[in-house]
């Protein structure tokens, strides 16, 4: 066997046709994906200067937009990150319909950010802290994603490295901890070494005040065992055991009753947490 046979994909591009003409730029075997999304009737802006405008109706017919991600369309497990997958759509759609409830004076942090498409989305309602480990040269990809989409950046972004395994947190994620109340996460735990690192990092980010919420989106990935007769998502199931084990925090399901303002096949095996300090 080569390398070829340990290959995965996300399940996205069997739903809709994302792939785009355009030639990718930061690496010639990656491809190029528009992710269509509809505003909601109303949405907020600022202007350059960065004080709120009057909400008012978007220019665009029907309200529609585009963002534009390079991205690898497979990769070897250890890689995923380059790829797009069906959480980050999730968090998406999430932050769009909540983007009133976000402060304009806070930072919004996602962890583990993929090739950057929610941390693009959540730039439109505030500034944020985009990070990832950096395998495959991921972090400039990022940088690139979001120079792509400049059009849909309002807010700034910065690209940084934060390793679940690290045993700190990143000092400039330290210094504006304070400033952070939304953290976000999607598709984080295919694998129980990452689950236990992504954990611990969940505990530090929580236990310094003030309280704030980590949003985490996750899709169930099921298998057939034998011990079971039954078929289990055994990676979903270890990550809520950490998440019990974890002190001083608050568990609460996120009813995914929000509307649906990207295209993806909104799945059953979706799920959302809010984790919440109690300080």
């Amino acid at each position: 066997m080569n390398d070829e046979d340990y290959k995965v994909s996300s399940e996205i591009y069997d739903e809709y046709d994302y792939i785009s003409t355009s030639k990718p730029t930061f690496n010639k075997n990656n491809v190029i994906s528009k992710f269509e999304f509809t505003y909601p009737q109303y949405y907020l802006t600022v202007d350059p200067d960065g004080d709120l405008e009057v909400p008012r109706k978007h220019p665009k017919t029907n309200n529609e937009e585009v963002i534009k991600i390079e991205h690898q369309k497979s990769t070897v497990l250890d890689l995923v990150g380059l790829q797009i997958w069906r959480g980050s759509l999730l968090l998406a759609d999430w932050l769009i319909h909540n983007n009133k409830s976000i402060s304009k004076d806070s930072y919004i942090l996602e962890l583990g950010s993929g090739v950057g498409l929610t941390s693009i989305v959540a730039s439109m309602f505030a500034p944020v802290y985009c990070t990832d480990v950096d395998k495959g040269n991921l972090l400039k990809l990022i940088e690139s994603n979001i120079r792509r989409n400049k059009n849909i950046v309002k807010y700034p972004m910065k690209v940084l490295e934060l390793d679940f395994f690290a045993e700190e947190l990143p000092e400039q994620i330290v210094q504006i901890l304070s400033k952070i109340e939304v953290i976000i996460a999607a598709d984080t735990i295919y694998d129980d070494d990452l689950t236990d690192g992504f954990t611990r990092t969940i505990e530090r980010l929580l236990m310094v005040p003030p309280k704030r919420s980590i949003y985490v989106a996750v899709e169930k990935r099921f298998v057939f065992t034998l011990a079971d007769c039954d078929s289990v998502a055994p990676c979903y199931d270890y990550f809520i055991r950490c998440l019990q084990a974890v002190k001083n925090i608050e568990m609460e399901q996120v009813p995914l009753d929000f509307p649906k303002y990207f295209k993806y096949d909104r799945a059953k095996e979706l799920v959302m947490w809010k984790i919440t300090s109690v300080l």
